[in-house]
């Protein structure tokens, strides 16, 4: 028992999948936000253990919210790190790890993490995320992996090459699963550079399938269908106003069309490709 953590139920589940969803790291398009916000929407869960916020986080970087009424502050509502048990439509069982990123002791919480995972016999780890890259919104959203093994990672597919770019607490997790041999994977959405600064539907969308496609896990779509359409539309017409950006997403277009399918999603972006998307994102959020 971590003192990070106070358990609060210890459900009997059967092999769960865990899913890893916890704000504060790189999402482009906000998609793994949008993914996790439409699969926990309508799906009953109940708290396994809530985690020790005061020192896992920074509260000048992360406040509470105030409520108040009439000038009377009646209560703070503050950030939190829960671990939540549900049930998809098909019953599987899963395990979601939901609330914000910690600030301090990484090591620790990754621990925890694997800790509780063993605890409740969970089979895969997965961690949902989304960044830039050089793809255009006219093209279905493919995924890459991250993961624990080189065969999990050809099951979505991976950036080939060597990469050296900033981790979340994500990463740390899935790192402390290879080291107990925990079979985890992390699917990032590729999110069209020009749109990550905007909600990108399409990302959640493609998360949400890929947990369906590669864990068998089924959660429903909600609205993200129509969101898409919505986007796309959207994205066509700024688009079409300037000769530019129409060239520019015929180029994308021609290098994804041009590249040959080499794993289950599709061709993929080189390894300095994607780092430099990466960058530019980090300087344009900062």
């Amino acid at each position: 028992m971590s003192e990070l953590y106070e358990l609060l139920e210890s459900p009997d589940l059967e092999s769960p999948t865990m899913i890893l969803g916890l704000e504060g790291w790189i999402d482009a398009g906000f998609a793994a936000a949008n993914a996790f916000g439409t699969i926990l929407e309508d799906l009953d869960t109940i708290t396994v253990a809530v985690f020790d916020t005061d020192s896992l986080l920074d509260h000048r970087s992360r406040r509470p919210t105030m409520h108040l009424i009439n000038g009377i502050n009646t209560a703070l509502s503050w950030p939190s790190i829960e671990l939540r048990a549900g049930v998809d439509r098909v019953g599987n069982e899963v395990l979601f790890l939901v609330g914000v990123e910690p600030d301090h002791q990484w090591r620790a919480f990754s621990a925890a993490i694997v800790d509780l995972a063993h605890q409740f016999g969970v089979a895969t780890v997965y961690g949902l995320g989304a960044y830039p890259a050089a793809v255009p919104h006219t093209r279905p959203t493919r995924l890459v992996a991250t993961a624990t093994t080189p065969e999990l990672a050809a099951i979505v597919g991976s950036v080939d090459g060597r990469m050296d770019v900033p981790a979340g607490i994500h990463a740390a997790i899935e790192r402390r699963c290879a080291e107990e041999g925990l079979p985890a994977s992390g699917l990032w959405a590729q999110v069209p550079h020009y749109a990550a600064g905007m909600p990108y539907p399409g990302g959640a969308f493609a998360l949400i399938e890929g947990l369906r496609n590669i864990a068998g896990l089924q959660f429903p779509l909600g609205s993200l269908v129509d969101d898409a359409r919505m986007t796309r539309s959207r994205l066509d017409e700024l688009v079409s106003n300037s000769d530019e950006h129409v060239a520019m997403v015929r180029q994308l277009e021609a290098q994804v069309d041009a590249v040959a399918d080499t794993t289950p999603t599709g061709p993929l972006p080189t390894g300095d490709d994607l780092a430099a998307e990466l960058e530019q994102f980090l300087r344009d959020q900062e």
